[in-house]
């Protein structure tokens, strides 16, 4: 449970991100971050990598080992304990076990899982055995999946070219997976619409399009954002509305640095929640 502070201070709800640091500031770590202190959550971290990347391109990985990353969460853990838990990008299967093992030992509420596998241009992002890792022991951990499309197409064994197969690749992945999924239409030309599949039906979640190629760590933000929702005592389907309110509103704002595919503007949340 949420620890109170001293002086008779409220208590204040918390979030831990586990995930890859991205020293450009729009990614992994520093995205989850800001986004948790644009909620006015308290927002912690464990380290699954750090990376030598800009809006240009990822130049250096340098995993954490899995003996550091058990003490970060243990840490975490047994002092202020989070409300929420949001998973971002963990690559071996040594830190895939881990991070299961403390998740089983904790067993924290509203668990939410970026299974970072695939790009959005079909890049394979993990060798197809911690692919598998991932998908046998920390997906039945989680209460919700964000997965996009070629990641949802790993997941099901479905090709998706359209909504129908989004829908039938959330069924298809539901057949083995008791949380919800949320299967992230970003990579349509025209729109932006999510579907959400739960234990009790389908919804959609549409969006527009929003003019701005500056998307660095949009995946990593909305699966933040649903976690400070999921945090705040919000059902599933209202986080995840919630959560699109605000990767497009950070998109909207639109924030132009670097060189290449920049990073969102998450602070503009403060500036309509004052």
């Amino acid at each position: 449970m949420p620890r109170e502070y001293g002086g008779g201070r409220e208590t204040m709800k918390t979030v831990l991100t586990i995930a890859g640091s991205d020293s450009g500031g729009g990614a992994g770590i520093q995205a989850d971050l800001k986004t948790i202190a644009s909620h006015k959550l308290y927002g912690m971290s464990a380290i699954t990598a750090l990376t030598a990347q800009n809006t240009t391109g990822v130049y250096g990985v340098l995993e954490s080992t899995p003996a550091f990353l058990e003490k970060q969460l243990d840490c975490v853990f047994t002092d202020i304990f989070p409300d929420a838990v949001k998973i971002g990008m963990v690559s071996g299967i040594p830190l895939i076990e881990t991070i299961a093992a403390a998740l089983s030992k904790y067993r924290p509420a509203n668990i939410v899982l970026d299974p970072v596998m695939v790009s959005t241009s079909g890049c394979r992002l993990m060798a197809e055995e911690a692919c598998e890792a991932l998908m046998k022991r920390l997906l039945p951990l989680a209460d919700i999946i964000t997965p996009n499309i070629p990641e949802a197409e790993v997941l099901s064994g479905l090709l998706i070219r359209s909504p129908e197969d989004m829908v039938r690749a959330a069924r298809r992945i539901a057949a083995d997976y008791a949380g919800a999924i949320l299967i992230k239409g970003g990579h349509e030309q025209n729109t932006a619409n999510d579907f959400l599949y739960t234990q009790e039906g389908g919804r959609w979640f549409y969006g527009e399009r929003i003019e701005n190629e500056n998307t660095h760590g949009t995946g990593c933000t909305l699966s933040s954002a649903i976690a400070c929702n999921l945090a705040q005592g919000y059902g599933m389907p209202d986080s995840v509305r919630r959560a699109k309110e605000y990767i497009s509103g950070a998109l909207r704002a639109g924030l132009d640095l670097g060189h290449g595919s920049g990073p969102l503007d998450h602070t503009f949340w403060l500036e309509i929640h004052k």
